[in-house]
C-alpha cells in the first residue's frame, strides 16, 4: 500500500507538468485547428532561460530562494512569451490561410530550428541544477517504507492547479476569452464581429507559451538536470494527454496529462521501465476506439 501510494504521488506530479504544456497544445487547435509541434520545444526554451536565469540572480548574491523563484518565473514567463508570439508571427500567421499540410510541415520545423539553436548555443550536454527546494514530510510508514511528499511536489501541484484555475477564468470571465471563444467557433463571423483574430491568436500563442514556460521551471526544479532533447520528449507526451483528455479543452488537457503521468509511473514502478511509453501509447489507442474525441472531448458538428 505503501508503495502505490508513493507512485501516486509521483504520476500525480509528473502529469501536472505534462498537462501545462499540453494546455498550450489544446488551445491553439481549440482556436486555429493547428497542432503546434514546436510547442514542446518552446517548453524546452523556457526550461533553459528559467536556468540561465536562476543562475545570473544566485551569482549577482540574491540567496533569499523564493525571491529569486519569482524573480526567475516572471523572466522566463515573459521571455518564453516573446519566443512564442515570434514563432506565431513569423512562422504561422503567413500560412494561416494556406493547405493544411502547410503550418504542420512549419510546426516541425520550427521545432527542429529550435532544438539545434539551444544545441549550438548551449552544448550538447545535460545541465545540471543543484537542488533548489528540498525537504518534505512523511505522510505514511508501513513496513519501514516511508511515503514522503516533498515541497517540490507540493509546489507543482499547487502551481498547476491555481494557474488551471486562472486561465479557466481568463477563458469564461474575460473579453479575451470570449474573443477566444468566438474565433474557436468562426473566425470569419468573429472578425466581422468586430474581433481582432490575428491578435487573439498571437495572444493564445503568448499564454500557451507562458505556461509552457512555467512548466519548464517546475521540470528545472523536480529532475534537476535538462538539455536541448527534453522538449520533443515531453512535448510528444503532453500531446498525446491532450488528445487522450480530448483536444481543444482545457480540462481534458489537464486530466490528460495525469493520466499518463500515472501510467507512466505506475508502469515503471511494477513492470519495465523500458515500455513505459509503449504502455502510455497504447492506452491513448485503446481510449481513442471507445471515445474518439478523447475523455472530455466534444464531436465536432458541421451545419448544412
Amino acid at each position: 500500500m505503501a508503495y502505490f501510494l508513493q507512485q501516486l504521488v509521483n504520476g500525480i506530479a509528473l502529469g501536472s507538468i505534462y498537462g501545462l504544456i499540453a494546455i498550450g497544445y489544446t488551445m491553439v487547435y481549440g482556436i486555429i485547428g493547428m497542432i503546434n509541434f514546436a510547442h514542446g520545444d518552446i517548453f524546452m526554451v523556457g526550461a533553459f532561460i528559467a536556468l540561465i536565469a536562476f543562475l545570473l540572480i544566485m551569482s549577482l548574491g540574491l540567496t533569499l530562494v523564493p525571491l529569486a523563484l519569482v524573480l526567475v518565473l516572471i523572466i522566463a514567463m515573459l521571455l518564453t512569451a516573446m519566443w512564442g508570439w515570434t514563432v506565431e508571427r513569423i512562422a504561422y500567421r503567413p500560412l494561416r490561410e494556406s493547405f493544411r499540410l502547410a503550418p504542420l510541415i512549419t510546426a516541425i520545423g520550427m521545432s527542429i530550428i529550435l532544438q539545434n539553436f539551444i544545441q549550438v548555443a548551449q552544448g550538447a550536454r545535460v545541465k545540471p541544477l543543484q537542488p533548489v527546494i528540498t525537504g518534505g514530510y512523511q505522510i505514511f510508514d508501513e513496513g519501514g517504507f516511508a511515503v514522503n511528499l516533498s515541497n517540490i511536489q507540493i509546489l507543482i501541484v499547487v502551481t498547476t492547479v491555481a494557474l488551471m484555475g486562472v486561465f479557466w477564468l481568463v477563458i469564461t470571465r474575460t473579453a479575451l476569452g470570449r474573443a477566444q471563444r468566438a474565433c474557436e467557433q468562426d473566425r470569419l463571423m468573429a472578425a466581422l464581429s468586430g474581433v481582432n483574430v490575428d491578435r487573439t491568436i498571437s495572444a493564445t500563442f503568448v499564454m500557451g507559451a507562458a505556461l509552457a514556460a512555467v512548466a519548464g521551471l517546475l521540470y528545472l526544479l523536480y529532475y534537476g538536470v535538462i538539455d536541448f532533447f527534453i522538449g520533443f520528449v515531453a512535448g510528444i507526451k503532453a500531446f498525446t494527454a491532450a488528445v487522450f483528455g480530448g483536444i481543444g479543452s482545457l480540462p481534458g488537457a489537464m486530466l490528460g496529462g495525469l493520466v499518463i503521468g500515472l501510467i507512466e509511473t505506475f508502469w515503471s514502478a511494477y513492470f519495465s521501465i523500458e515500455y513505459k511509453d509503449v504502455a502510455a501509447f497504447s492506452m491513448l489507442a485503446i481510449v481513442l476506439i471507445f471515445f474518439p474525441t478523447g475523455l472530455l472531448g466534444r464531436p465536432e458538428t458541421e451545419k448544412v
